[in-house]
């Protein structure tokens, strides 16, 4: 979903820089969370929930700075909200985790 919002952004500076940093950081959501499934011990399985939660936080930021057209707003809102609940979730598994 990140991957097609970015693709279909203006084509201006802005929006090629921020749209790189975008898709890497969302990507590193989802491998983070991945990693944190596959942990060795407890304490890597935080620390991978924790870096989740960086990075949909940087996700969010990314959005939020992107110029999208007119027709990418509603797009643009639910990817926001979604980083928002992400990082909800990610930071309710680490408070349960202590």
């Amino acid at each position: 979903m990140v991957r097609s919002y970015v693709k279909n952004l203006p084509k201006t500076l802005g929006n090629i820089e921020d749209g790189k940093q975008l898709i890497k950081a969302s990507g590193s959501v989802g491998a983070n969370y991945i990693e944190a499934e596959e942990a060795l011990s407890r304490k890597d399985f935080v620390m991978r929930i924790k870096i989740s939660r960086k990075e949909a936080k940087e996700s969010r930021y990314w959005l939020e700075l992107t110029e999208s057209k007119e027709e990418q707003i509603n797009e643009k809102q639910a990817l926001i909200k979604e980083a928002t609940e992400l990082t909800k979730i990610f930071g309710s598994i680490i408070e349960k985790s202590k």
